[in-house]
């Protein structure tokens, strides 16, 4: 392992203060802390408290050899649960893949809450291979934790001076983009938590961004190939990932604010909706990217949140071959689209064919500000100002599962994961939720 000197330098001062803090009753170590000064006298140097934490290097030993336990408990756990899954059937990954027996539907009572955000939580999302969940917010920052286990605060990014409407990751998990009101869109680089990129271009705010996958054929394992962006001045715009240019900018089909965006797991189209009520479905790869595919027409009133069918990329399935066997499994659903609006009402559509309202589902008793198609294909879920998490059954076209007082206000944001037994929620009350799903 190579520690930097910094990090050098707090291990050996947490050491010293360990050894020399032992109770003589217990065992006296002072002898020991004794040598180490004499090898490294900067490590019993009087050090300041740092502003970033509250944690002394006097306790760091102790709260290191708990978390390590911890995280050894959690394993066995995971290990344990996973040859239970594999003897009833399951292949690790595929937990909740299309045509599964098991609902896995979320249960009253959240199982973590995460605070930290100094405003309203505006979007979560959800890392397609890890337990990461991002959250934007509009204190202007980007919150990343773990949502496994109990929750943790990973980091925050920062470098938006406007509130970040939006987080997406990439279908490998590579990169994350945050877009925000100051008209621009950042992709930050997950390895090491940096800004890779600015993107510039909106005359607007910049609403929501959504990865394109490349196509499962195309290259095997691919990630994605191009960003599109939605903003307030009616337009979208696509963005080579390589280069950082805006490649095609539409146009002229929505006449006003385009609020969000929802792309395919195939790659293949991407969907937008707005203030105009339209929710149009574009060609997002190949020679025809850009073009219109179909118009779904139906909300009475704003749209706030369109989602595709969940489902894995090329790049999270691990393989093109695995990916196919999961469209084959999803059938007609990995066509579904559903969408919510300030109508309150949940449509579930399909884009074959021109398009197709399937269902409409009416029990929300106020805004519906975000939704999302469960990744069995047979449920879907959604949140919004009555601050409820619902459950709609596509085959009865009924409410399944109703969650009431998910947050203690509007609850802005749901995103459910393709693999992991986990929905995340972010709420105006500056918190993000995880739910279990049983």
């Amino acid at each position: 392992m190579v520690l930097t000197d910094r990090q050098r330098a707090d291990l050996h001062a947490s050491i010293y203060e360990y050894l020399n803090s032992s109770p003589p009753t217990v065992r006296d170590l002072s002898s020991a802390a004794s040598a180490l000064a004499a090898a490294d006298p900067e490590c019993a140097a009087p050090r300041p408290p740092s502003a970033s934490s509250s944690t002394t290097s006097t306790t760091l030993i102790e709260k290191k050899w708990t978390a390590v336990s911890r995280l050894q408990k959690r394993v066995l756990e995971l290990e344990r649960q996973l040859a239970a899954a594999v003897r009833h059937g399951f292949q690790p990954g595929e937990k909740v893949a299309a045509g599964s027996t098991r609902r896995l539907l979320p249960r009253a009572g959240a199982a973590v809450s995460l605070a930290g955000h100094s405003g309203p939580v505006t979007r979560v999302s959800l890392h397609p291979i890890t337990t990461v969940c991002a959250s934007a917010g509009e204190d202007g920052s980007v919150r990343l934790w773990d949502h496994e286990g109990e929750g943790a605060y990973i980091r925050t990014l920062r470098g938006h001076t406007g509130p970040v409407n939006s987080t997406a990751f990439s279908p490998d998990g590579t990169l994350l983009a945050s877009c925000s009101s100051d008209l621009s869109v950042k992709l930050w680089d997950m390895s090491n938590y940096t800004c890779a990129r600015t993107l510039r271009g909106h005359d607007h705010t910049i609403s929501d961004a959504v990865f394109i996958p490349a196509p499962a054929e195309s290259s095997g394992v691919a990630g994605a190939s191009s960003l599109v962006t939605a903003s307030r001045d009616c337009s979208l715009k696509f963005w080579d990932l390589e280069t950082g240019y805006c490649t095609i900018t539409v146009t002229g089909r929505h006449t006003d604010w385009v609020r969000c965006l929802a792309a395919r797991c195939d790659g293949q189209l991407v969907a937008s909706a707005g203030n105009d009520r339209d929710i149009h479905v574009h060609v997002a790869n190949g020679a025809n990217r850009g073009a219109s595919h179909c118009i779904l027409q139906g909300h009475e009133h704003v749209v706030e949140s369109v989602a595709f069918l969940t489902g894995p990329s090329a790049a999270a399935a691990g393989d093109a071959a695995r990916w196919r066997r999961w469209a084959q499994k999803a059938g007609d659903a990995a066509d579904y689209l559903a969408s919510g609006g300030r109508d309150r009402t949940v449509r579930l559509w399909t884009t074959s064919g021109g398009g197709n309202c399937l269902r409409v589902f009416g029990d929300n008793e106020n805004w519906v500000r975000g939704v999302a198609v469960h990744p069995s294909g047979e449920h879907v879920l959604s949140c919004g100002d009555d601050r409820s998490i619902r459950v709609f059954d596509i085959k009865t076209d009924r409410c399944l599962r109703t969650i009431d007082a998910a947050h203690s206000h509007f609850v802005s944001s749901v995103a459910i994961h393709w693999s992991l037994p986990m929905l995340v929620t972010g709420g105006i009350d500056q918190t993000v939720r995880c739910w279990r799903l049983d």
